[in-house]
């Protein structure tokens, strides 16, 4: 009798991937794709307005915007693949630039503007933490919440009024002074922040569990895992990105306003789903969210050197977004 072993056809049958070497394989060719979209976008740049898509300067204008909302968007992502959501983190932004640029804090110079961002944004993602996984809240209610909180708290402590920084060490940092090799201090942050996150989601027990609680949170409690603990550090961490940007924001804009941050849940959320991390939870990529800001940023900045109006580009960024949801929807059922 013939065994697997003996039988020359058992051989022949085709090899079959195992399910981590299929989920690796679909978030490749997602990477893939998004390259493809974003060499495409610059071959029509380069094509439209060939002399200034490509010069120096609007390239580092198109990493210098992408980096405030891909710092939010490192920090969304690590949220949504853990199987929550983060509707506050613009207002977050918007109150953490805001008390940061108070008079009482600029007086601390630097380091006072920096800390006190931070701690805004982990404060913001701490209540948010809290809500969401000790309440119990549903994440969708709890950051709504917080958002029209934090809006409101920020337009209190400016009047309605921009604050201007006055701190020479902060404004130094966005002039063509501080480059290094050329490019922004405030890319080379977002560059360290999408590294860190990467490492951590890629690299670490606590990613690990990210996924796990995003997959299925009650088997990850049933497997040992602090599920509410986790989901606390997801809010904290996502607060904290946002403080980054808030600063970051700063010293961009030189000022404070209530108004930043405008919209900045949408976009954020928009380049995680487009990058491949699922709205359920339980799979996403930092290197997808960050294809995925590049391509946002880049079609702006292509509508506004081609004089095209806000409302056109909002459509295109619409119907990206629903044929994005549309494949992964496609891939997730097959």
């Amino acid at each position: 009798m013939l065994t697997a072993a003996t039988d020359p056809g058992a051989g022949s049958l085709p090899p079959t991937k195992s399910p981590a070497r299929r989920a690796v394989s679909r978030i490749d060719l997602r990477h893939l794709s998004l390259l493809a979209v974003l060499g495409a976008l610059v071959v029509v740049g380069a094509l439209t307005k060939p002399s200034e898509f490509l010069s120096t300067d609007n390239l580092q204008l198109i990493l210098t915007q992408a980096s405030v909302i891909g710092v939010v968007t490192v920090g969304v992502t690590f949220v949504i693949i853990g199987g929550g959501i983060d509707l506050s983190v613009g207002a977050i932004v918007a109150l953490a630039s805001v008390w940061a640029t108070t008079v009482a804090t600029q007086e601390y110079g630097l380091p006072g503007i920096l800390f006190c961002a931070l701690l805004v944004g982990l404060g913001c993602g701490l209540v948010n933490g809290l809500l969401v996984a000790y309440g119990p809240m549903v994440p969708f209610i709890a950051t709504l919440a917080m958002l029209a909180s934090a809006r409101g708290l920020a337009l209190q402590i400016s009047d309605g009024r921009t604050q201007v920084v006055t701190v020479e060490s902060v404004l130094d940092l966005g002039l063509p002074d501080a480059y290094v090799l050329g490019i922004p201090p405030l890319v080379l942050i977002f560059a360290a922040v999408s590294v860190l996150g990467w490492l951590v989601l890629g690299r670490t027990t606590f990613g690990r569990r990210t996924v796990a609680i995003g997959g299925n949170p009650e088997a990850s409690r049933l497997a040992g895992i602090a599920v509410k603990r986790q989901r606390l550090l997801l809010y904290l961490l996502s607060g904290l990105c946002c403080g980054i940007a808030a600063f970051m924001l700063v010293v961009l804009t030189g000022s404070g306003q209530n108004t930043n941050g405008n919209l900045y849940e949408l976009d954020a959320i928009a380049a995680a789903i487009i990058g491949g991390t699922l709205l359920s939870g339980g799979r996403g990529t930092i290197t997808g969210s960050v294809l995925g800001v590049l391509v946002f940023t880049t079609i702006t900045n292509l509508f506004a050197l081609n004089n095209l109006q806000s409302d056109v580009q909002q459509i295109a960024k619409g119907a990206i977004i629903v044929a994005a949801v549309l494949v992964q929807k496609g891939r997730t059922s097959s």
